[in-house]
């Protein structure tokens, strides 16, 4: 069943049903008015699986992106229906029945798929051959996240080349994404992991023009390293998604002078439930309530809630430790906790509320959530 609405417009923020997931709009549209502003000149297109909410993806594009990225056939038919016209999946696709609904959306909105072993070209072409659509097709290259992707140079080559051979498949790019690179704490090591995928991005760029075929766009990049991407003269579409939100595993990175930053703005608000002993309170987020791969929430301290750490989870429980030196929590009442990872953490949510100055402005329906094909 679908989640009850856990606030309405107009609310104070007190009258949030807990736990929620909330925005405050503040902080989230100088994320946005920041990105917006730094891109300029280069094409910018956010990944959209960190929010899974066309009405942000609105606000992007409105702001200049030139579409977005997900990560599933499904992700991109729940945005396309909700009038994104121009969407990237970010992913290799070989199931037939997925690659039919991706031609069938192909027929409505401009769709790239990115492809990695030669097997999969002509069931790609035909497919989408059948349903009469062209679908955007780049070839991704493993820069180093050791994830998918063929090697930089001639296996590239050889892929961009039997995707020329499809008449309804439309060879845009390079798909060169250094995940893992993300989360490199220090500079030092961000620059160099994107140092050395732009040797590889680079060559292999230049292997495919050198053999008389355009490379008109080479994309990639994230929130942990995307300034690196936009200065290397390699990348000219960029995709960072998590720099809308901040989550408390991005927060961790240790920024470079020239880096710019982005404000903590999506929380799960909690409430306090339980007060069982002195320097321990209990609230009702807790496993159910976020993703724990990148590690425990964080409370926000500039909400008042200094001196409390969620240092504990069970299914609906989550343990704070409360320092003596701080009052002792009430019973009711509210920790906005920054997740440690906030796309999982979207992914458990029917809407995002949305927050200003104390009140409900806005609640924003998580279209894209549970898209898994």
């Amino acid at each position: 069943m679908a989640q009850r609405r856990p606030a309405r417009v107009g609310d104070p923020v007190d009258a949030i049903e807990t736990p929620a997931l909330v925005v405050d709009l503040d902080p989230f549209e100088r994320n946005l008015a920041t990105m917006a502003q730094a891109t300029q000149g280069i094409r910018l297109r956010p990944h959209a699986k960190s929010h899974k909410c066309p009405e942000i993806a609105r606000m992007q594009m409105a702001r200049g992106a030139v579409g977005i990225c997900c990560q599933k056939t499904d992700e991109a038919a729940a945005f396309i229906a909700a009038g994104i016209r121009d969407v990237l999946v970010t992913n290799e696709v070989v199931a037939p029945a997925k690659i039919e609904r991706l031609a069938t959306l192909a027929r409505e909105a401009t769709v790239g798929v990115l492809v990695d072993a030669l097997s999969c070209v002509p069931l790609l072409g035909s497919v989408a051959a059948r349903a009469s659509a062209v679908i955007d097709a780049y070839v991704e290259v493993d820069v180093g996240a050791g994830r998918c992707g063929v090697p930089p140079g001639p296996p590239a080559l050889a892929l961009v080349e039997a995707i020329a051979r499809e008449p309804a498949l439309r060879f845009r790019g390079l798909h060169a994404y250094h995940g893992p690179a993300q989360h490199l704490r220090a500079p030092a090591e961000r620059r160099a992991a994107i140092a050395s995928a732009a040797r590889d991005a680079r060559a292999t760029r230049a292997l495919i023009e050198g053999a008389g075929i355009a490379c008109d766009i080479v994309t990639g990049a994230g929130t942990g390293t995307w300034q690196h991407e936009r200065d290397s003269g390699v990348w000219n579409e960029l995709q960072p998604g998590s720099y809308v939100f901040m989550d408390a595993d991005y927060l961790r990175n240790v920024a470079d002078a020239p880096e710019l930053r982005f404000e903590p703005s999506l929380f799960v608000l909690a409430g306090v439930m339980s007060t069982p002993a002195p320097g321990r309170a209990i609230v009702d987020a807790g496993l159910k309530a976020f993703s724990f791969d990148s590690g425990l929430p964080q409370v926000h301290a500039r909400r008042g809630s200094a001196g409390v750490e969620y240092v504990k989870a069970s299914d609906e429980h989550g343990v704070l430790s409360v320092a003596a030196t701080r009052a002792p929590l009430a019973l009711g009442e509210r920790l906005w906790l920054v997740p440690g990872h906030c796309d999982p953490t979207v992914n458990l949510y029917d809407y995002i509320v949305a927050v200003r100055d104390g009140t409900v402005a806005a609640l924003w329906p998580v279209e894209a959530r549970g898209a898994l094909g």
